[in-house]
């Protein structure tokens, strides 16, 4: 049985690799008493990158792997030695390919993370955790020797989905069976399965065409669409999902009628309303009507109806015949114009330059998302904190060192997570659960000697200040719910 090697939607599991661990290490030398700290970073992580290859012509190779991770960094060391950063892990997908997070309960889409257009663009779509600091970071005036180093950060795991849209600048969209497949034979190098029952093509089929003038465009065969198609019949989504790219619509309609003697005019009127009810804007797209199987015996009735239908909608129309060949010179040439005019009235935009706005763009949305704190009340007396920074802030602490853990406190303080929780209504003595840990609020902190840190020490909350002076205060949503929920 052949294998059907067209994928174009796939789901994948990619994570990052780990930041490696920091180092807490001292200067111990002969004749260098004292000699201080000299722990090294730990490399970060490497990313999972996708990666647009206009080689690729379907998601095929996400069919059966569905994990993807990316090197760990490797830990610091003595005598200030930093750790290798991991290697990225880039992963090629074809053009047009949409990708969507997905929610790891529903397994639903939430949002969309990139829409990949250009060749070459690139989007991180699994960041590698930040290694953490040696015990050097945290010297200050009155901790001459801080004993304590970062756990490296760890990574990002999510599903995501990718969403193939072909990049066509012409569709030929109709009702299965009406010679959408013949015609693409016919004009293109384009070699589609052609047999005479409904649904001969179950998967898209591109050609490049060329004119008598010289110029060119890709044309795509969608498989048939029936009604209902906008509400998923007969795997209308699927099909439907290819339109939505392309430039040019050309709706082909069998005058004949085919075996179940539909009405052509019917025909045309049924599978605009699927692009309408799909999307508004397919209804507005430029449309050519091409009227196939003209040479048919008595369908000069039918096509003449079509034709005053076309011409009441502002449409042009062509009679052509795929079996002979007439009239298909006559719409090669008018859609190699009409794709022509419409690649002239869209902005050209640098490639590169659209791959950089496109990572910065997904980049800050994702740390917005990150630095979302979210406190909730389990019952009385016992209070959830949840968020990505703040988690990793507790997974980062080594806590079997009491510094490490004082040093924990001065970041919550930092980010003002004492005063949102008093804000929710925490009180002094309540229970405060950050993962797997439970601490014991006690207010806000006092000013201790962590205040002589650096504002660069602490990476985490350097972050978030970023995103802060980009956009606004780190976003902190506090949820409150009844006791006893």
């Amino acid at each position: 049985m052949p294998t059907n090697t067209f994928t174009d939607v796939c789901r994948i599991n990619v994570r990052g690799g780990d930041g490696g661990a920091g180092c807490m290490s001292f200067r111990r030398e002969a004749h260098v008493p004292k000699g201080g700290p000299d722990g090294g970073d730990g490399g970060r992580g490497g990313d999972v990158v996708l990666e647009t290859d206009p080689q690729l012509s379907s998601l095929i190779d996400y069919r059966f792997k569905h994990h993807f991770r990316a090197e760990r960094g490797t830990h610091g060391k003595g005598a200030r030695k930093h750790g290798r950063d991991g290697q990225d892990l880039v992963l090629k997908v074809p053009l047009g390919t949409v990708v969507h997070e997905l929610d790891p309960q529903t397994m639903e889409p939430l949002y969309d993370i990139a829409d990949l257009t250009k060749v070459g663009q690139r989007v991180v779509v699994a960041p590698g955790g930040v290694g953490g600091r040696g015990n050097i970071h945290f010297v200050t005036s009155v901790r001459r020797a801080p004993a304590f180093a970062e756990k490296g950060e760890p990574s990002q795991e999510h599903w995501i989905e990718l969403e193939m849209k072909l990049m066509a600048d012409a569709a030929l969209v109709g009702m299965p069976s009406v010679g959408k497949s013949s015609i693409i034979a016919r004009i293109s190098a384009a070699r589609p399965k052609i047999a005479d029952y409904p649904f001969t093509t179950l998967v898209p089929n591109l050609g490049m065409v060329r004119a008598k003038d010289g110029s060119s465009f890709v044309v795509a065969d969608v498989p048939g669409l029936i009604e209902g198609a906008s509400e998923g019949k007969g795997l209308g989504h699927q099909f439907l999902r290819h339109i939505e790219r392309t430039a040019l619509i050309l709706h082909v309609v069998d005058v004949t009628g085919g075996y179940e003697g539909r009405d052509p005019v019917e025909d045309y009127r049924a599978i605009n309303h699927e692009l309408d009810a799909y999307a508004a804007e397919l209804a507005e797209r430029p449309q050519i009507v091409v009227a196939n199987k003209c040479d048919m015996p008595g369908a000069e009735d039918a096509v003449r109806r079509l034709r005053e239908e076309a011409e009441k909608d502002g449409r042009p129309f062509f009679s052509v015949s795929a079996v002979t060949g007439k009239g298909l010179d006559e719409l090669v040439s008018r859609t190699a114009a009409e794709v022509r005019a419409l690649r002239s009235a869209v902005k050209v935009e640098e490639d590169a330059e659209s791959s950089v706005a496109l990572n910065q763009g997904a980049e800050l949305m994702r740390r917005r998302r990150d630095a979302m704190v979210s406190i909730k009340s389990e019952s009385t007396g016992i209070w959830r904190v949840s968020g990505g920074a703040v988690e990793r802030m507790v997974i980062q602490t080594d806590w079997d060192n009491d510094e490490a853990i004082a040093y924990l406190q001065h970041r919550f303080d930092r980010i003002g997570l004492d005063d949102k929780l008093a804000a929710a209504g925490c009180r002094n003595g309540d229970e405060v659960r950050i993962l797997g840990y439970s601490f014991t609020y006690e207010g806000p902190e006092d000013e201790d000697d962590f205040d002589e840190l650096d504002d660069s020490d602490d990476s985490m909350l350097d972050g978030l200040e970023d995103a802060d002076a980009d956009e606004g205060a780190p976003e902190v949503e506090v949820v409150e719910v009844q006791a006893g929920e």
